[in-house]
């Protein structure tokens, strides 16, 4: 009995087989795997927003209300200082002086209890290395006595009062301007009071990372020695997850992309290579795997990949600044004399607030900035203090 003969569409089938497999793999993973696996992730591109957002920034909300309650209880606990010790903590020169910026907010949460018992916490298990770090509590509410959890911080800080004792609140400020001479009043009174090496500016809503000191420890004493990094402007320490996509319009992290595609195209190409028993890398599969690798990593959400930076101070990333936001930022003694300066020629406006100021002085005054990456502090504040907003969301 003869055998019938291959079918004429055999051939075409195992010459096409590559693209069938490609195309295969491109729709498990964008098609089911991926969405399957990122739908509850805040900043991928398959965040199935309508699902989880609400019940989230509600979680998210009662959860920011339990840690100011525990904030409160861990100063509730703490002894305060007496005099003699507060005495000594202020004898030498800080080397990093940690300024919290601080007016009245949603009391229910008490974000800036939040921020200083990290703070705290963090410096007592830092040790030695901390010993030149010093805290202090800027508080720019028009009327002091009303900011209870600045008025309890001041039993274990150092606290400066913007208004109150002379100094009164022009009721002709536009919001935004009141911000920005608050800002400057702040990094003023630092350089004044302490005349420390560093600034460390943050806003009351601005949560440390467990890592932030090792890593400000080996930015400054090592990466920072080159001539560009220390005469920077300034270092910003956080930047929204929301804006960190490779796709937006801050166009430096185009190469970093593409290395990610150049590499694990390379790496997965050799790969598939291996397993299909191919005798040689051929360009287009490269490309594929670069263009799919690429395409992956951007859609699961850049803010992932730059998490895996966390695991040694050495991997963080250091690039050019962007214009949002501000609240962490790193000075030098000099770098914050000119920005006082900078800051002062200047007046913010609805659509020109301080953080756009302060990026918009890098063109204008020939200046450099950065921002470390992934983030050394959480932005906690979900009720902001410049713009209402009843129903806050995560995004």
């Amino acid at each position: 009995m003869l055998l019938p003969g291959p079918l004429p569409w055999g051939r075409l089938c195992r010459w096409s087989s590559p693209f069938l497999r490609f195309l295969a793999l491109t729709v498990v993973t964008f098609g089911v795997l991926a969405p399957l696996a990122c739908q509850q992730l805040l900043h991928s591109y398959f965040y199935m927003r309508r699902w989880y957002l609400s019940p989230m920034s509600q979680d998210f909300l009662r959860q920011n209300q339990e840690d100011g309650l525990s904030a409160l209880r861990y100063f509730e606990r703490l002894p305060a200082p007496n005099s003699s010790e507060q005495l000594a903590s202020g004898v030498s020169r800080p080397w990093l002086l940690i300024t919290i910026i601080t007016v009245k907010r949603r009391p229910e949460f008490h974000y800036v209890l939040q921020v200083a018992s990290r703070f705290h916490l963090l410096l007592q298990e830092c040790g030695p290395p901390c010993r030149h770090h010093q805290l202090l509590l800027c508080n720019v509410e028009a009327d002091p006595s009303r900011h209870w959890d600045a008025k309890q911080l001041a039993g274990f800080f150092a606290v400066v009062n913007r208004y109150g004792s002379g100094e009164k609140l022009e009721l002709s400020l536009n919001q935004f301007e009141k911000e920005k001479q608050d800002y400057v009043y702040c990094l003023e009174k630092s350089l004044q009071a302490y005349d420390p090496e560093y600034v460390l500016l943050v806003e009351d809503d601005a949560v440390p990372e467990e890592e932030i000191f090792s890593v400000l420890h080996h930015l400054l004493q090592v990466r920072f020695t080159k001539p560009h990094l220390r005469n920077a402007l300034y270092v910003k320490l956080y930047h929204p997850e929301r804006l960190q996509h490779y796709i937006n319009p801050e166009p430096m992290r185009i190469l970093e992309w593409l290395g990610i595609g150049m590499f694990w195209g390379s790496l997965l190409g050799f790969v598939y290579a291996w397993v299909s028993s191919r005798s040689s890398l051929t360009w287009p599969i490269v490309l594929f795997f670069a263009l799919y690798s690429m395409l992956l990593v951007e859609l699961v959400g850049r803010h992932y990949l730059l998490e895996l930076r966390r695991l040694a101070p050495p991997l963080y990333n250091i690039v050019p600044v962007t214009e949002c936001c501000t609240p962490a930022m790193l000075f030098s003694a000099p770098s914050a004399r000119r920005t006082l300066g900078y800051l002062k020629e200047l007046r913010c406006r609805p659509g020109f607030a301080k953080d756009i100021a302060l990026y918009s002085l890098l063109r204008a005054k020939g200046e450099q900035a950065f921002v470390v990456e992934p983030n050394l502090v959480r932005h906690v504040g979900m009720f902001s203090s410049v713009r209402t907003n009843d129903n806050p969301k995560l995004l």
